[in-house]
This record gives structure tokens, C-alpha cells and sequence, in this order.
């Protein structure tokens, strides 16, 4: 095993985790009378961060040694979407998905920066690559994600406008 891997592979077990939460979370949304927003950019995303994760295994050499500083701030990304998601709570998904009658969360990181998690996503599709050397990579898909973003923050903002925020 090399670094590479175990690391790639601890991300895309993290994810996959993360993935069975919001489908639990989203189910609950639903069932509350959520309404789901911007289902169409979804399947891009999921294949954007899909190809991030292996195209690090395929066009890193697998022995390539980390870059120690940058995996440390990778693994404070890390804490950071830990933050998001603990903050959301029951509201966290990986969709777009608003309950109409509940309040905008504003505590956690909320409370300092709009869409706090897609400022810690982009911080790690660049900063995973660049960890092992790969700038190509962390170009690619910080540019992709840009796109995606643009898409999905726009269809989100849409969606919250009608919430009021939630009282402390």
C-alpha cells in the first residue's frame, strides 16, 4: 500500500458514509414535505467528484510521497466539513433539498461565510492533488467544480431566498 491509496481510499469511504447520511437525511426531508431543487446538475457533480477520486489513482504514480504540509491542511478540510455537517444536522444532504417552513441554520460556520461547504470542497479538490505533487489535476478540477458551482450555488440561493433565518 502506498500513501496514495490509503489516503484515496480513506476519502472515498468517507464519502460513501457521507452519501448513506444524506440519503437518510434527504428520506426525512421528504417525508417532512421537503422539495428537492436542481436535481438536474446533480448526476454532474457526482460524476465530477467521481473522476477526482480516480483520477488521482490514475494519474498520480502510485508511489508518489506526500506532501506532509498539504495533507495536514487537507486533513483540516477535513474538521471544516466535518463543522458543515454537524452544523446542518438533520438538514444536511448532498441534493439540494429545502423545507420551506424550516429556519436557515446560522450557527457553525454559517455564521461567518455563505455555502461554507463548497468553500471546504474546493479547498479539497485542489489541495489533495497538489498534496502529491499533481498541479494539472488540481487545476482541472478546480476550474470543473467552478462550473458546477456557478450551476448548483445559483439553484440553491433560489431555493433558501423564501427562509427566514433561524433564531439563536
Amino acid at each position: 500500500m502506498t500513501w496514495l491509496f490509503v489516503i484515496v481510499g480513506l476519502v472515498a469511504i468517507q464519502r460513501l458514509g457521507e452519501l448513506v447520511l444524506a440519503q437518510r437525511n434527504t428520506k426525512r426531508l421528504l417525508a417532512r414535505g421537503a422539495v428537492e431543487v436542481g436535481a438536474g446538475h446533480y448526476p454532474l457533480m457526482v460524476a465530477m467528484h467521481s473522476a477526482w477520486l480516480i483520477s488521482l489513482v490514475v494519474f498520480i504514480p502510485f508511489d508518489a510521497a506526500p506532501n506532509i504540509p498539504l495533507l495536514v491542511v487537507f486533513g483540516l478540510l477535513q474538521l471544516g466539513r466535518v463543522w458543515v455537517i454537524a452544523s446542518l444536522g438533520p438538514y444536511w444532504t448532498t441534493r439540494i433539498i429545502t423545507l420551506p417552513d424550516a429556519p436557515l441554520v446560522q450557527k457553525g460556520p454559517y455564521r461567518f461565510v455563505k455555502h461554507p461547504n463548497y468553500w471546504v470542497v474546493a479547498g479539497e479538490l485542489a489541495v489533495l492533488p497538489l498534496a502529491f505533487g499533481s498541479v494539472a489535476l488540481a487545476v482541472i478540477f478546480t476550474l470543473l467544480n467552478g462550473l458546477v458551482l456557478f450551476i448548483r450555488i445559483s439553484a440553491e440561493n433560489q431555493a433558501l431566498s423564501v427562509r427566514q433565518p433561524m433564531s439563536s
